[in-house]
């Protein structure tokens, strides 16, 4: 959750940001590459520990309890997507155009598991496998056009922009491999059930998180299957790591939740052990997730009209018609180095510290007596 602030600090400050895509190796270089690609790590991992979460919570529930618990949070957090996070992201209270980001994903995802639930574990598990494995096979697929169809394929596998005359909306997260990742997290969530041996789940996690990671590496090299931007050799070493790294994430491909879960598993198994000063206090973040995201993002932006009036620029121009930052002429030219970027991020995350620590206090005190607090 931390690092995810990195990549949207970048967005809204960064020079480049205005220019070219920072994973675009015609254009870009090391440093601004790997601040874009470390932040690729968020959006599986949030995905992969909701299911987890989803599995612990249903543990002191019976089935119908969990089912409505994760169809309504679902409901809940695709309305935040529409009429919260977006008003973040602009400070532009008409609506008439929409951003469907993570949180939608989470949000729909959560609505079909709530469904999911009901299968047999090992249903879920090789469902999960299925749309996180074979999504690709569709990637030759294409619906044209604003019709109902397009827009239900584009929902499900192919990001893309609908524009109307009046309104539109950007699908930026199609569900279908979300949805898989969502139900592998689920399955995951009993390897953490109570009696379950710790040692033989780390070690399950850590062969696992190896696997991930060495079928990621064999499949790439070969640039087969599993995803449509290819890599090759760079004008040097670095850079061709670089391309060799710079996979699919719209939607994301096989290959780039294997790059990302495979790490991923092997941290849960290496990290899983009592809580340190300072890890303590990293995971009050966790603790108030949904909380965090949309504070962060307000954050952010009011930052950056600050930015732009220091840079010489009108407030108003941060009140934004579009549906990113970059694509507003009036702030051409607007933007600041990488360092100024990451000297934001640090106050970012320390001025939401108090707020989250304050949050988290209340919903432990209250969670019982409120039962909104169930969805923050």
């Amino acid at each position: 959750m931390i690092i995810m602030a990195i990549d949207h600090v970048r967005d809204y400050f960064h020079k480049s940001a205005f220019r070219y895509d920072p994973t675009n190796l015609e254009r870009t270089n090391v440093p601004i590459f790997f601040t874009r690609w470390i932040t690729h790590f968020c959006a599986p991992v949030f995905i992969f520990l909701a299911g987890i979460s989803a599995y612990l919570y249903g543990a002191r529930r019976n089935k119908k309890e969990l089912s409505f618990f994760l169809f309504t949070r679902g409901i809940w957090l695709v309305f935040a997507e529409l009429f919260i996070v977006k008003l973040g992201w602009t400070f532009n209270p008409s609506y008439h155009f929409f951003y469907l980001q993570i949180i939608w994903a989470i949000g729909i995802s959560m609505i079909i598991l709530s469904a999911m639930i009901y299968m047999n574990m090992r249903i879920v598990l090789l469902t999960g496998i299925l749309l996180i494995a074979a999504h690709n096979l569709l990637d030759t697929v294409h619906v044209s056009g604003n019709g109902a169809l397009s827009v239900l394929w584009s929902f499900l596998h192919e990001s893309r922009d609908f524009v109307f005359s009046n309104f539109s909306f950007f699908i930026r997260y199609p569900v279908l491999p979300w949805i898989g990742v969502l139900a592998m997290g689920y399955y995951f969530g009993s390897l953490y059930a109570p009696g379950y041996d710790a040692e033989k789940r780390k070690r399950m996690l850590f062969s696992l998180g190896l696997g991930a990671i060495t079928l990621f590496i064999l499949v790439r090299s070969i640039n087969g299957y599993a995803d449509a931007a290819h890599w090759s050799f760079q004008k040097n070493v670095v850079f061709s790591i670089m391309s060799f790294l710079n996979v699919t994430k719209y939607p994301p491909s096989l290959l780039y939740i294997l790059m990302t879960l495979g790490p991923a598993l092997i941290f849960l198994a290496l990290s899983e052990k009592p809580l340190n000063s300072m890890t303590a206090k990293i995971s009050v973040f966790g603790r108030v997730p949904m909380f965090y995201y949309m504070a962060h993002i307000f954050l952010i932006h009011l930052l950056a009209i600050i930015g732009v009036i220091v840079a010489g620029f009108k407030w108003s121009d941060m009140v934004l018609l579009t549906n990113r930052v970059n694509r507003v002429p009036e702030l051409k030219g607007y933007g600041f180095n990488l360092i100024t970027v990451y000297m934001v991020w640090i106050a970012v995350v320390l001025l939401l510290y108090p707020l989250c620590k304050w949050f988290d206090r209340y919903k432990r005190a209250h969670q019982s007596s409120q039962w909104w607090l169930s969805y923050s």
